[in-house]
């Protein structure tokens, strides 16, 4: 079998190249194969110099996943770089597309870096619970000085090749043929024309550093990565680098990285992250399925909802029609529109001339026959099925043949909305996330007619619009809100048995929610859930008891619709979307408590985060079973990306497998005796607990 790495030899340089496609991974025969060609290249009397890049897209970009978990193999990444740092004959990287984790920190360990002008160099470990380790922490401070090494490693997030030249990380930008210049690089090293050395010797920017710094980092991570150790952990090893002598940084740095890899956080992010992956895969809709493409798009409703979702469109540079019937709300979504890329601009996350040009691309209409010849319409109007029913029949008689008729909606049923159209087989649910310009999930909806072709189509489109897309089947709130619905459900039921508000957020919080349950419910508005359980109420959903919303009926009928009125479960001051407890809630609380005739007790967090836990496990088990998720991680996908559950803990689903599902099944019979209809059976998770199985049996 051929090696997946080569060399050759121009004139006084050697030429090690790296092909293991698509990315270049760092596989054991790869790192073999560059020791190997280092080896012969030093052996070879004629070389001087050595320039090592990939082929393909990309230079090298990181370890290869299908080594996670498992022993490494010799010779280990460290090694390898070690022997091209400490090289006799200079040794230049050639860097273009993405050089991330483990390949960046190959390029750390040449003697300098000749970049393309559009790459992306990035140590992202720690979105895996990670941290570098080849050497990472202790070469880049090095390089980029220390501040600027923490924020690269505790964000993960890439920096541009012009950024990276002006912080010392590369030596230079090619104007051309990136390996070409490498090449050229290192004759100019051979002449006395250019510099080259090893990192590790390079100690002035990790000299006289003020320790402070990093209490400092670790304070802000204490606020932008709350739960998490694996950032702090990388702050510990960059502090190595100005404490410690180089190899007292790098064993330091093994030590911590051990540490990552068999704490619990780190498990859980690489569940996550192969998750998305595997929501790709439909086990109905082969790869192989036609995509239609998606050039031009167009959004009905003007309001919060419809301007994000043409925001994310225009974001791609695909040209979007925001259609309103009523002129003022239409000018008033655009204006949104418009602010939101102002700030942004103002933020200087964005120049003003990507501001003009996506507004460019946004266009208001007010007629829905200017939509006819767009390749996708998206309804967001108001969750009411006569008014989308309404807006798909008109739809179905103006948009051209093979065009995508997409819901937003949240919970409405889509065979109902393509029953009013003649071509049921072209309707699909996009459920945004709000703010939809914000959030990454996208629950693509599939009707019981939804051709395959479309359904490809919604998930090549969500990948394009740099969503994660997710596919779910058509049942009352979906995957998501249905869920959500039980889990708010029992927030309000232990609020009604003697909770409050305050007490139930922040068991939730504390558990690493990005919010507690009442304080979403204030932000989505109470009268939303107002309005769907009065649905709910009307569809008989209730029949057999289990309602919960009494409290919170309460609350909206004194108009406490949550932070747009300044007061729901909490009050807010003028502006402000920190809420605080509220005497008079309390008040309706027990009020309301007495005409219930509840005899009130109190929980301890323990228990609150038990229910709240349970009710999304429970209901989660019940979806899958019924065959709405075609996988327990697509729900995990789905909670991470869309309801603030936080990743560091992997989803609920993986969560509740970790905490064992006896303990939760046992935990969920114990709450059934308190109210049978607030926890239905799910035969599912029952088994599985009994038989110790795993969700993965189920899928």
């Amino acid at each position: 079998m051929a090696s997946p790495v080569t060399w050759e030899r121009r004139g006084r340089v050697s030429v090690i190249t790296v092909n293991n496609p698509p990315v270049n991974a760092l596989a054991q025969p790869v790192r073999e194969g560059m020791l190997r060609c280092f080896n012969e290249s030093m052996a070879d009397p004629a070389v001087e110099a050595i320039v090592l890049t990939g082929g393909g897209r990309t230079f090298m970009a990181g370890a290869d996943i299908n080594e996670f978990g498992k022993p490494m193999r010799e010779p280990g990444l460290g090694k390898v770089i070690d022997g091209y740092e400490s090289s006799e004959k200079p040794t230049i990287a050639a860097v273009h597309g993405t050089p991330l984790g483990g390949g960046l920190e190959v390029a750390l360990g040449c003697q300098a870096r000749v970049a393309h002008p559009k790459t992306r160099l990035g140590l992202p470990e720690v979105k895996l619970g990670l941290l570098p380790g080849a050497g990472g922490t202790q070469r880049l401070p090095r390089l980029v000085g220390v501040e600027r090494a923490l924020e690269m490693i505790t964000s993960g997030d890439p920096i541009p090749a012009p950024l990276a030249l002006e912080l010392g990380l590369v030596d230079e930008i090619a104007e051309g043929d990136h390996v070409a210049a490498a090449i050229a690089y290192a004759e100019r090293v051979l002449d006395g024309q250019a510099t080259a050395g090893a990192t590790r010797a390079r100690d002035e920017k990790v000299q006289g550093v003020d320790e402070a710094i990093f209490d400092k980092a670790k304070e802000k991570l204490a606020r932008v990565a709350r739960g998490r150790e694996g950032p702090l952990r990388c702050v510990e090893a960059v502090r190595g680098s100005v404490t410690l002598p180089f190899d007292e940084g790098i064993t330091n740095e093994r030590r911590l990285f051990v540490e990552c890899h068999d704490s619990e956080e780190s498990p859980a992010l690489i569940h996550a992250f192969f998750s998305e992956r595997a929501a790709n895969k439909i086990d109905d809709v082969p790869k192989t399925t036609p995509t239609r493409p998606i050039k031009s798009a167009a959004v009905i409703g003007a309001g919060t909802m419809g301007g994000g979702i043409a925001m994310n469109f225009a974001n791609v540079g695909i040209p979007v029609r925001i259609m309103d019937t009523d002129q003022a709300s239409l000018e008033r979504g655009l204006g949104v529109v418009r602010s939101n890329y102002q700030r942004a601009v103002d933020r200087g996350r964005m120049p003003q001339a990507a501001l003009d040009a996506r507004m460019e691309l946004i266009q208001g209409v007010s007629d829905i026959d200017a939509l006819a010849e767009t390749d996708i319409v998206i309804e967001a109007v108001f969750e009411d099925m006569p008014v989308k029913q309404k807006v798909f029949t008109a739809l179905d008689k103006v948009m051209r043949e093979g065009a995508i008729l997409a819901s937003n909606t949240s919970t409405l049923d889509i065979d109902a909305i393509a029953a009013t159209t003649r071509r049921p087989e072209e309707v699909i649910g996009t459920h945004f996330f709000s703010p939809a310009n914000v959030m990454r999930l996208l629950e693509i909806v599939r009707g019981s007619k939804t051709s395959a072709e479309v359904i490809a189509s919604a998930m090549a489109l969500a990948r394009t619009i740099r969503k994660v897309g997710v596919l779910v089947g058509n049942c009352d709130g979906f995957v998501g809100n249905r869920m959500f619905h039980e889990y708010i459900r029992q927030a309000q039921f232990l609020v009604e048995r003697g909770a409050l508000p305050e007490q139930v957020d922040r068991a939730a919080y504390a558990f690493g929610w990005a919010m507690g349950p009442l304080a979403v419910s204030d932000l989505a508005g109470n009268d939303v859930g107002w309005y769907i359980r009065k649905r709910h109420i009307a569809e008989g959903l209730y029949k057999g008891g289990g309602y919960t919303g009494a409290v919170a009926d309460a609350l909206c009928e004194q108009g406490r619709y949550g932070q747009k009125v300044g007061k729901g479960w909490y009050l807010y001051e003028e502006g402000s979307r920190r809420g605080s407890p509220d005497p008079e809630v309390e008040e309706i609380i027990l009020r309301v408590s007495r005409e219930q005739k509840v005899n009130r007790r109190t929980f301890d967090d323990e228990e609150v985060l038990a229910r709240l836990h349970g009710a999304l496990v429970n209901e989660g088990s019940r979806i899958l079973e019924e065959g709405f998720a075609q996988r327990a991680s697509d729900i995990d996908v789905i909670y991470v990306n869309g309801y603030g559950y936080p990743a560091w803990r992997g989803g609920p689903m993986y969560h509740a497998e970790r905490q064992g599902l006896g303990s939760i099944a046992s935990s969920i019979a114990e709450f059934r005796k308190d109210e049978p209809a607030l926890w239905p059976e799910s035969p599912l998770l029952e088994r599985l607990a009994r038989e110790g199985g795993s969700f993965k049996d189920a899928n």
